[in-house]
């Protein structure tokens, strides 16, 4: 496996992508494990499998990778029970008839799926979670000027979207 991971750090897609494969398995358990249900498992796994491409370089140790790549996951997984609870208190707010705010909900999760999945967590960390530009710099391991551009960007694709 250390072979494999080797390759994938140098930009090898075919060699992620066999270790992805070797991986599914144990990523399918522990997020299923966490989540409950197979829909958000899958996406989890999706997302994690971006964030391993995208932060590879990060990795200091090869043999520590499947701690690395589960430690994404269990973040991942945390992050959308997060969102999940807060989409249920949205919608427990009397002011706001029910019908409305699921309508609203299902409208920004359109929104939200409508963009790549780079733009999407972004968007997601600062408008759902609430979390600053500085936080989710260092939640996702990346310079808070590249936040702020990709906040720009997922704005910009949502305007065009839905203009």
């Amino acid at each position: 496996m250390d072979k494999l991971v080797r390759k994938a750090k140098q930009g090898d897609p075919d060699a992620f992508t066999e270790l992805m494969q070797s991986q599914m398995q144990n990523m399918y358990k522990t997020a299923r494990s966490i989540l409950y249900n197979d829909e958000d498992a899958a996406d989890a796994i999706s997302e994690t499998i971006l964030a391993c491409w995208e932060k590879m370089w990060q990795l200091k140790e090869e043999s520590y990778f499947r701690t690395w790549m589960t430690r994404i996951l269990i973040n991942i997984c945390k992050d959308m029970l997060r969102k999940q609870r807060n989409l249920s208190l949205v919608e427990e707010i009397p002011d706001i008839p029910s019908y409305d705010v699921k309508y609203a909900n299902a409208e920004w999760k359109e929104a939200l799926d409508s963009l790549s999945e780079k733009y999407r967590l972004v968007l997601m960390l600062y408008y759902v979670e609430g979390f600053k530009t500085g936080e989710i710099s260092q939640i996702l391991s990346m310079p808070e000027s590249t936040v702020r551009s990709r906040l720009a960007r997922g704005r910009q694709q949502l305007a065009k979207e839905f203009a």
